[in-house]
């Protein structure tokens, strides 16, 4: 089995699409940690912005997704998407482990190592700062793919992220390459 991440596209169309014809090409679920259509009001429009095509894309797209509910997405937005908008996570217990996803603005470090160890989390998913992380603390990898189409931080990487069995991904999408990997 191989999972596709994605967060923060941001009614990003283009990123959206990039994302579908590189690393998540090939993959048997994509789990969307939210922010999905609304750029947000301390955003800047990201490349391709195009909330209501985006949300016909996702509607019609063949692999099956699960999304976060993020700070960004609203009533509005679930009108418009056919997937439910979780909140403020999903467990969902997968091939590759127990994955725990949300966006991110609710937990800190510390409340999120807490509440990895009392669910038996595998793979914790988070979005929201825009900023790619990968890291394995204790017995769960940390994963925040960063965002396709509003990148943040020291590295700017528009990214996704891929897991498999033996290893996660962090992918950039202008070049393809993988900057971060963790093995499994």
């Amino acid at each position: 089995m191989k999972i596709g991440v994605i967060s923060d596209t941001h009614g990003s169309l283009t990123a959206w699409q990039q994302a579908l014809a590189g690393p998540l090409a090939d993959v048997d679920l994509i789990i969307h940690t939210g922010d999905v259509l609304y750029h947000g009001a301390r955003n800047p429009l990201p490349e391709g912005y195009n909330p209501a095509e985006l949300a016909e894309a996702i509607n019609a797209c063949r692999i099956p997704i699960l999304i976060v509910k993020g700070n960004c997405d609203s009533e509005v937005d679930q009108m418009v998407l056919t997937t439910p908008l979780q909140s403020p996570f999903l467990i969902t217990d997968q091939p590759l482990g127990r994955i725990l996803a949300t966006h991110g603005h609710y937990f800190d470090n510390q409340q999120s190592a807490d509440l990895a160890e009392r669910y038996q989390i595998e793979i914790w998913i988070s979005g929201h700062s825009h900023v790619p992380l990968l890291e394995k603390r204790e017995q769960t990898v940390f994963l925040n793919p960063g965002s396709c189409s509003l990148p943040k931080g020291e590295e700017l990487h528009r990214s996704a992220a891929v897991i498999t069995e033996k290893q996660v991904q962090l992918i950039d999408l202008d070049t393809n390459l993988v900057f971060k990997q963790l093995d499994r």
